[in-house]
């Protein structure tokens, strides 16, 4: 199956997600590999919700602290476990909750604990990249085809 097929049988733009800092330990720690499920009816104050912020690239792993509903629409306060203060602060200016339609990538459901690690490696560590583009291109002169 594709991440595209994944995508579709999961609803979730991205179905697979890397933790990225420690704001939500203890429940997922750096490295963490998170599993994305968006075909929830509804979310509950408790669930892990990976959300996107208009015009910042990187997604938020934090717990709902609080819904609200409007007009058939259901609207979410997060907070990271290991933070001390909601997310208010990290939304859009105005923004006072996240809409679950918009906002929210998903729910995790299922985690690889630190199997994402390679990924904060490469995307953090140049000379880890470069070890490994080296390897590849060694692997490929020195394969027997």
């Amino acid at each position: 199956m594709t991440w595209k097929g994944l995508s579709i049988v999961t609803n979730a733009e991205s179905p697979i997600v890397v933790v990225l800092t420690g704001s939500m330990e203890p429940a997922f720690q750096r490295g963490d590999l998170l599993f994305l499920w968006n075909r929830n009816a509804r979310n509950a104050v408790g669930d892990v919700v990976v959300y996107n912020i208009e015009g910042k690239p990187i997604p938020i792993v934090h717990r709902v602290l609080r819904e609200h509903h409007n007009d058939k629409k259901q609207f979410l306060l997060t907070k990271g476990d290991n933070n001390p203060v909601d997310d208010l602060g990290l939304y859009k200016r105005k923004q006072q909750y996240l809409d679950k339609d918009k906002d929210i990538m998903g729910t995790v459901y299922g985690y690889m604990p630190r199997v994402g690690y390679v990924t904060i490696l490469i995307t953090e560590n140049q000379y880890f990249k470069f070890g490994l583009l080296g390897l590849l291109a060694l692997s490929s002169l020195f394969q027997r085809e």
